[in-house]
């Protein structure tokens, strides 16, 4: 039945769903590489797909900007609609010098500014990771692929333009690779929820540098990114 959130029946969603955070890029992503498509939900211009990759159902679905958002879609997918594995694919700025523009970052742990987590572990600190078995697989499509990835510990931010002087100092300095600011969230509901969670990002600008993708650019590394996400979701 339908939640407050998403419109959709039991049995709308595949077991695995890939969530970007423009619904408008979920419907590309749908259009683009699924087949048998149907849109199973579309409130508040969120829009969810099901369909099939090489004959293996999967979903896509977008989760909006930051953790408030993203916790609240990936919460009501898996408690209400039975989904166990969820694929978060975006984008991220990078912080660390040796990390580049287009660079494909798979985010084993997620670091963050934001108090969502404490308030779930009793206000103690909570590792916010990946599941391994989900990282494993990404890893190693990645690398059936030719697609060079980078593994290691992501910034979930709760501000996009943050006033703190010096926080991208200390990202690098503790080895981060890249900030987003939806992947530690959505690997606390899947922790407490009892699901599955992986994070993969493209690097589309560099913080530090003050480099940004082209259009272009843009939409080749993407596809990469989408290529490990997908052969990932049907081979868990």
């Amino acid at each position: 039945m339908a939640t407050p959130h998403i419109n959709a029946e039991i049995g709308d969603f595949a077991e695995t769903i890939l969530m970007p955070g423009d619904p408008l890029r979920a419907q590309f992503i749908a259009d683009t590489y699924l087949e048998n498509v149907k849109r199973v939900c579309d409130v508040r211009g969120m829009y969810g797909f099901t369909g099939t990759y090489k004959g293996k159902p999967v979903s896509v679905m977008g989760h909006g900007m930051g953790i408030p958002s993203c916790s609240i879609y990936v919460h009501e997918l898996i408690k209400d609609f039975g989904v166990k594995n969820i694929i978060r694919i975006g984008s991220c700025g990078a912080v660390h010098d040796d990390v580049k523009l287009m660079d494909v970052i798979i985010a084993m742990g997620a670091s963050t500014d934001s108090k969502v987590n404490r308030i779930r572990f009793a206000d103690h600190d909570f590792a916010a990771i990946a599941d391994y078995h989900l990282l494993e697989t990404a890893v190693n499509q990645a690398r059936a692929q030719n697609v060079a990835v980078r593994v290691g510990n992501v910034f979930s931010a709760d501000l996009f333009y943050s006033p703190e002087v010096g926080l991208f100092d200390k990202m690098e300095k503790l080895g981060i690779l890249g900030v987003d600011m939806e992947a530690a969230g959505i690997y606390g509901v899947a922790a407490e929820l009892g699901a599955k969670a992986l994070t993969i990002l493209t690097v589309s600008d560099h913080i530090k540098r003050g480099e940004k993708l082209s259009a272009e650019a843009r939409q080749h590394s993407f596809n990469e990114m989408m290529n490990v996400a997908l052969e990932t979701a049907i081979n868990l």
